[in-house]
């Protein structure tokens, strides 16, 4: 029972301390004049992608690494089917609103280069520095959008107070020790919460004879993807779905290119062949999921929550089973 408990501990412990690194960053960026969408595609995706990085990181260090490559691809899986399929069950997602092209193009791309990398059979120091390039080039063009949206902004001030409004956690007026003190939990929770989930999901994984790989893939995988969920079912509250959108493409591009480019470097990262027949395609599919959302421009009803969220118990079952 205490495992189960610690890994509780574990998930509450990442979900409050990537809250309070969001909050952070988020009114750290709003300060110096970024636009919501660039900052959801940024700021707030890294912030809520900051638990995978640290629980990658650590599994590796700790001699698990297919929890780590689990994780990743799991939370990539988890983030459209699920982060996207349960706010959609609260409200509907005005979608058809979003202008999420070249980053939806960009995270494509990410997935294409990331299953490339993968039959190499191992991620290794040559596929970290790859997949951090690959994040050089898309954090460049996030700036060179940011530096163009504020030249054509009629008004800094009025930018910060618009762009303000529209990102969760952000408060135009908060005080710069109470920015820091946000950053300053958020950094100190993230490593522990996930040195305690770490630990205690490979003694659940060897207890019930489930692969670290499968773990992973469920249950570290769905405790990581918290913070989007928590991020995006308020900005589907608040019908702010570019928001929601951006959260979700952006950490997904942050888990392929940072995290694992990251932890390569740290350790080798082996690819089980599970992965290669069966999980990243899935991971594949449910990114081109977006298309009628991202191209077609059609709005993520009630239905498409419920088919969504469905797809992602499906393959939860399947993984498990």
């Amino acid at each position: 029972m205490m495992p189960w408990i610690m890994v509780g501990l574990g998930l509450v412990i990442l979900l409050l301390a990537g809250d309070a690194l969001v909050k952070g960053a988020v009114n750290l960026s709003l300060r110096v004049g970024i636009p919501a969408l660039i900052v959801s595609l940024t700021v707030v995706a890294f912030g809520t992608s900051a638990p995978e990085l640290l629980i990658s990181v650590n599994a590796v260090l700790a001699g698990k690494p297919g929890l780590a490559l689990g994780n990743v691809v799991g939370s990539n899986t988890a983030n459209v089917l699920l982060v996207l399929g349960i706010p959609a069950l609260i409200a509907v997602m005005h979608t058809s609103a979003c202008d999420c092209k070249r980053a939806y193009f960009q995270m494509l791309a990410a997935s294409v280069l990331f299953i490339a990398l993968a039959f190499r059979g191992a991620f290794d120091w040559i596929a970290g520095l790859i997949l951090l390039g690959a994040l050089g080039l898309m954090l460049a063009d996030a700036f060179r959008n940011a530096v163009t949206h504020r030249r054509e902004a009629a008004a800094a001030a009025a930018l910060l107070t618009d762009d303000a409004e529209e990102v969760e956690g952000a408060d135009p007026d908060m005080p710069w020790w109470q920015i820091i003190s946000f950053l300053v939990l958020g950094l100190v929770g993230l490593p522990l919460g996930a040195d305690i989930l770490v630990d205690n999901a490979s003694i659940l994984a060897i207890r019930y004879g489930v692969s670290e790989a499968a773990i992973g893939l469920t249950l570290v995988a769905l405790g990581t993807s918290l913070p989007e969920l928590a991020t995006t079912v308020m900005a589907a509250i608040r019908r702010q779905a570019d928001v929601a959108l951006g959260n979700v493409i952006g950490s997904n591009m942050f888990n392929l290119l940072a995290i694992i480019g990251i932890t390569a470097l740290v350790g080798e990262v082996p690819v089980n062949r599970e992965f290669l027949v069966f999980d990243l395609w899935v991971m594949l599919a449910a990114s081109l999921l977006l298309i009628p959302f991202v191209i077609l421009c059609r709005d993520i009803s009630r239905l498409w929550g419920i088919v969504l969220t469905a797809a992602y118990a499906g393959y939860v079952t399947v993984v498990l089973v």
